[in-house]
């Protein structure tokens, strides 16, 4: 039986600057597969830029709506919330409503849902005039995926952390796609390679 797999998310879900093919979700299926896993293709409703509150009316607003019998739900949203500056507070609330809707497209089903932490683009050149500056930047980044992980922990979702294989292209810029900011199709596939044994756990494998 194929498994139905959807991705929710933002520009690194949606695959910013690499083909479709390179997107992280679609090479987490390519490694799934080779582990045995029969897990269909994704589908991913995601957009570059949007906050929490953005996806939140995205999934309101789609027709039709998402089926509610998902085997494997992923959730990476909040760096645009942490870029525009508006708290780890209020990036919780909307994360937490984000994990109902997206436990609620897993047929209620919480271990089906796979919430992925927040990347550090403060390590990227795109940063370097961004006048928070690095440390400050990687701060609120891991204050934000703290909220996070507090929020999944508490629905009963996993969390899989890629914000330290992130960090990497601070010395590899072969990690960065060529607009200095989003992550190259190896680092996506370094998180395929991160996320696959906490997926085939949702997945009862």
């Amino acid at each position: 039986m194929t498994r139905r797999f959807l991705a929710l998310g933002d520009s690194y879900t949606i695959g910013e600057g690499v083909s479709a093919a390179e997107r992280w979700p679609a090479q987490l299926v390519a490694v799934a597969r080779s582990a045995g896993m029969a897990l269909g293709d994704p589908q991913i409703i995601a957009r570059t830029g949007w906050t929490t509150s953005e996806l939140l009316a995205a999934l309101e607003a789609v027709s039709p709506p998402p089926r509610r019998d998902f085997d494997l739900v992923s959730l990476l949203i909040g760096v645009n919330d942490q870029y525009r500056a508006h708290g780890s507070g209020a990036f919780r609330d909307g994360f937490s409503v984000l994990l109902s809707c997206a436990i609620g497209f897993a047929g209620g089903m919480a271990q089906r849902v796979v919430a992925i932490s927040i990347p550090d683009w403060g390590v990227t050149p795109f940063a370097a005039t961004d006048p928070r500056g690095r440390e400050a930047i990687g701060a609120e980044i891991d204050e934000f995926n703290a909220a996070a992980q507090g929020a999944a922990r508490q629905a009963g979702a996993a969390f899989v952390d890629v914000t330290t294989v992130s960090r990497r292209a601070v010395h590899d810029r072969t990690l960065l796609a060529a607009d200095g900011l989003h992550p190259s199709a190896a680092m996506y596939a370094d998180w395929a390679t991160v996320i696959l044994p906490i997926a085939l756990r949702a997945l009862g494998a």
